[in-house]
């Protein structure tokens, strides 16, 4: 029995580095999205009415939560994150890079 387990053990041991060999690709922050950089988006203290009125209505809305109260809508290219009813900050869709 004590052999048996050594031998599972080992076995083990013997294969799992195999099972963790995996690229890594690392971007800086500041590349991320980088063709999307100069889109417009909404900025910093916009109210809601402004920014559908400039943007148009979003794909999706997401209702308040916490305090304060941070709600966000969803467009094509980016988030705005609303805090009560001021853009507190807008951010770019994450998009996978083609290899």
């Amino acid at each position: 029995m004590k052999h048996t387990l050594l031998a599972l053990i080992g076995a083990v041991l013997a294969i799992s580095p195999l099972a963790v060999i995996a690229e890594e690709i690392k971007l800086p922050v500041g590349q991320q999205a980088a063709a999307k950089q100069t889109l417009e988006r909404p900025s910093r203290g916009m109210s809601p009415q402004q920014v559908e009125a400039r943007y148009g209505a979003p794909l999706t809305r997401h209702g308040a939560v916490g305090t304060p109260p941070i709600s966000s809508w969803e467009y094509a290219d980016y988030l705005v994150y609303f805090e009560y009813n001021h853009v507190l900050h807008t951010v770019l869709k994450h998009q996978p890079v083609s290899q």
